[in-house]
């Protein structure tokens, strides 16, 4: 079992609000972190169709069963459940009464702003980070292009296995075969999430959605072409990347404006939120085969995306405040993080060694006024990280 970083957090939420809701992706561990944190918690899943349907007849009846605190698991299975809890809560507001989970965001967050809201803390959980699954601390996302790790780190060389295995705790806790785990998951995914919240007519059009979102993974998303070549309008691509995007397949990266309003309407970058399910819905069936494959350096910029996302979410920081950054020119930082005050800027390369040319997008975004002294960081496929041109260069061993 692993150590998840979300715990802390998790805890104090739990101390402070009647009711935790803990979302993210199926499989990312949220029933296993759930029961651990709270042990002292009754335990119930939606997912059993007698606990379901005395939920969905009964709903005062069911809740009034638990005489203490509870998890109520994969709670979206019985959403009149909600405003049953604001009831209760409203009526005795004691801390931590409901640890609430559930796979299907959007259709939570719905009912946590319709009958929740002010009462119950919001988490998300993501499949294991780099760091968790080294059974190691994470770095601070404040100490990025500033600080490098204390020691260097041990284990493989090579970026490939991890990056075509994934992050998703069952495979790695079990040692199961990445790509058959990941075949009846997408299988899973697609054909019962997808049925239940969208009226999808053809599931083979969908997936083959999924597959073209998979090569545009790293890049500038365009819902129109990307809804002409699967053949759907581009109202049902929107449809259907929301979708994606509320259950935690992926994520969108928006360009940094100082024009807040440019931020929302610009076109945002499209990435997975894990590099062993896109590459699986690529095809490529083997790590060494990730070396050679064209979307190489797409898939490493996945990875370094996707360990943000989870350390922003992990520490209760925004994912929301992650950019990268082009200006008319063309010229581009890859990703580019806002805590309000600083901007940090960082560079990705695929690559196992390091050339002065690598540098040559953050001379140019310190060369900016204001931005003479910003700290900066270039993470690379090598195995050391040091500091060069007062760029603190980080391998992918110690990314995170």
């Amino acid at each position: 079992m692993f150590e998840r970083a979300l715990t802390p957090l998790l805890r104090r939420a739990a101390r402070q609000y009647p009711i935790v809701n803990l979302t993210g992706p199926r499989q990312s561990g949220k029933t296993t972190l759930a029961k651990k944190v709270f042990p002292g918690h009754a335990y119930v899943s939606l997912e059993d169709p007698d606990s379901r349907q005395f939920a969905l007849e009964d709903p005062r009846g069911f809740l009034a069963q638990f005489k203490g605190k509870v998890i109520l698991d994969e709670i979206q299975r019985t959403p009149d459940l909600f405003s049953y809890l604001q009831a209760i809560v409203d009526t005795n507001p004691k801390a931590g009464q409901y640890i609430l989970t559930g796979s299907q965001n959007f259709l939570l967050l719905a009912r946590v702003t319709q009958s929740l809201a002010g009462r119950c803390a919001i988490l998300h959980l993501l499949p294991l980070s780099h760091a968790e699954l080294g059974r190691r601390r994470a770095m601070p996302l404040d100490t990025i292009g500033r600080r490098l790790p204390a020691r260097k780190r041990n284990g493989d060389s090579d970026f490939a296995p991890l990056l075509h295995t994934g992050f998703y705790p069952r495979i790695h806790d079990k040692g199961l075969d990445a790509h058959q785990w990941l075949s009846n998951y997408y299988q899973s995914y697609v054909e019962r999430d997808v049925r239940e919240v969208v009226n999808v007519g053809d599931l083979e059009t969908f997936g083959r959605f999924v597959r073209l979102c998979g090569g545009r993974s790293g890049q500038l998303l365009n819902l129109s072409s990307l809804g002409a070549d699967c053949g759907v309008s581009h109202s049902t691509a929107s449809r259907w990347l929301s979708l994606l995007q509320a259950s935690f397949i992926v994520h969108l990266l928006r360009p940094h404006h100082k024009n807040f309003n440019k931020r929302l309407i610009k076109s945002p970058k499209l990435y997975f939120l894990d590099t062993g399910l896109l590459c699986y819905l690529l095809n490529i069936r083997r790590p060494g085969d990730l070396h050679i494959h064209s979307m190489r350096g797409p898939i490493f910029e996945t990875f370094v995306v996707a360990e943000l996302v989870k350390a922003a979410y992990s520490s209760g920081s925004r994912a929301d405040d992650i950019y990268f950054w082009r200006d008319q020119q063309g010229n581009e930082i890859d990703i580019l993080m806002d805590n309000g005050q600083l901007l940090t800027p960082i560079e990705v390369k695929s690559g196992q060694t390091i050339v002065a040319d690598h540098f040559a997008s953050l001379r140019f975004w310190r060369e900016l006024p204001g931005q003479e002294t910003a700290p900066a960081s270039l993470v690379y496929g090598g195995v050391d990280s040091y500091m060069r041109n007062k760029v603190a260069v980080y391998s992918w061993k110690d990314w995170l």
